[in-house]
């Protein structure tokens, strides 16, 4: 009993010390309201070529209008022109034609009505679309800033994508391609089954089919480019990539999540080299959760053999990557009790006592920065770099099995560069189809 409470007062020393330093090196942010004023307090991280935004939940009005004032200032005053978030890529170019004043993409769906819908159909990211759509008005078309989708999930919408541009440019090949993606037809609608039926031996995988696919349409680059000038052209063959990746990611879901996340996470990241690739000396910013953008090398995730985007972009571009995390202690956050079951305001609990969102918490400010990534603060690296518990909500809350749930170890001072801390928050506002009245026919929110 003496050992555990000497143990227990080590660890609330170690805790009050690190409070201190957090207090210590913590900036006050200005409100996001001042948009150039808070925005402004991130210009020193202008010199990467990523920056990395992350959000502790998917749900939390200021994560998403924090990354968008600093986006905001990143694109205006510094040169970074692509915008890559953690979503389908078929319903981001939907957004992308809209903010670049391009056609918008055959179809009439509305951009992102599949669950979770409120994670980017949210009056927060329609607010940012629009601005991005003002700021481009008057630039050249090759200089407009892009807004594109990471993210593997969209197997039936990237199909018709591919199907709808090869009708276009080569009708011939879209007969092909309907016969390769029809392996997958009986299970376009429900991917998960098709995973099933292949582990069972119910199914042959199709993944030699789409790979062949993919294959065909990169042959006939040159062809294809004559075409229609490239940009559609890119847009088939990432909606070919997606294809081929989601077989994969449906098929090995259930050999367990490991393999399924570290998939899902190179793709993102291959997606993000790609669009970096088309533009001379392009910067982009990245908007996902923090378990992605973060360095999952310093995280319980990584520990058993899990990486992500973040982790990736640190190895390539070492010190041109910039990991920025975010945290809140309580509040309310837009989230659903289950998978594909509706969404409700929930409070968010305090944090836990163990946890790294307790020591932003202790420290009495409500909302600012803490930076790390320069060198001269080693008494504050070395008091964030205690494994601790950090929380991790995303579409999905249990606050009744919270600690199993939504909590993680991590080590906060190598997982991140720096950290945003808002004490509390209150959950995004979800769009109605009435907030498009009056808009641009293009606008892809639904009118």
């Amino acid at each position: 009993m003496a050992r555990l409470s000497w143990k227990q007062n080590e660890n609330e020393a170690s805790i009050s010390e690190a409070v201190r330093l957090v207090r210590e090196h913590g900036e006050p942010l200005p409100p996001i309201a001042d948009e150039q004023g808070f925005g402004g307090m991130f210009d020193r991280f202008a010199d990467a070529k990523v920056v990395l935004l992350g959000e502790a939940t998917h749900g939390t009005s200021e994560f998403y209008r924090a990354r968008a004032a600093i986006t905001k200032r990143l694109i205006e005053q510094h040169g970074f022109s692509i915008v890559a978030v953690e979503a389908d890529w078929p319903d981001a170019a939907r957004i992308d034609a809209y903010v670049r004043h391009r056609a918008v993409p055959d179809g009439d769906d509305a951009a992102f009505e599949r669950f979770p819908t409120w994670m980017w159909r949210n009056e927060e990211v329609a607010d940012f679309v629009n601005w991005l759509r003002e700021h481009n008005k008057d630039l050249a078309e090759d200089e407009r800033a892009e807004f594109r989708g990471l993210d593997v999930y969209s197997l039936n919408a990237s199909i018709r994508s591919v199907l709808d541009y090869l009708d276009r440019v080569d009708p011939d090949a879209a007969k092909d391609a309907r016969g390769r993606y029809g392996c997958l037809s009986p299970w376009q609608s429900d991917p998960a089954r098709y995973g099933r039926a292949v582990l069972t031996g119910q199914k042959k995988p199709c993944d030699e089919a789409l790979l062949r696919q993919l294959q065909d349409i990169l042959d006939r680059r040159m062809e294809y480019l004559q075409a229609d000038g490239g940009e559609e052209f890119f847009d088939a063959v990432q909606n070919a990539k997606i294809v081929h990746a989601a077989e994969h990611y449906y098929r090995i879901m259930y050999e367990g999540a490991t393999e399924s996340w570290n998939l899902r996470d190179r793709h993102m990241f291959e997606t993000l080299q790609s669009l970096l690739a088309r533009r001379d000396n392009a910067k982009a910013v990245v908007w996902a959760h923090n378990s992605h953008i973060g360095n999952a090398a310093a995280t319980a995730m990584g520990w058993q053999g899990e990486f992500n985007i973040g982790e990736l972009c640190r190895k390539t571009y070492r010190g041109d990557a910039v990991l920025i995390g975010f945290g809140t202690d309580r509040g309310t956050v837009a989230a659903a009790d289950d998978w594909d079951e509706p969404m409700q305001v929930k409070s968010v609990r305090p944090a836990r006592p163990d946890s790294h969102e307790r020591i932003f918490r202790d420290t009495g400010l409500s909302c600012f920065l803490t930076d790390w990534r320069e060198n001269g603060q080693a008494d504050l690296t070395g008091a964030l770099s205690r494994p601790r518990l950090e929380r991790a909500i995303g579409v999905v809350y249990r606050p009744d099995t919270e600690l199993y749930s939504h909590y993680f170890e991590a080590v906060l001072a190598e997982q991140f560069d720096a950290f945003i801390w808002f004490d509390e928050t209150r959950a995004v506002t979800p769009l109605t189809h009435a907030h498009g009245k009056g808009m641009p026919e293009t606008y892809p929110f639904g009118l």
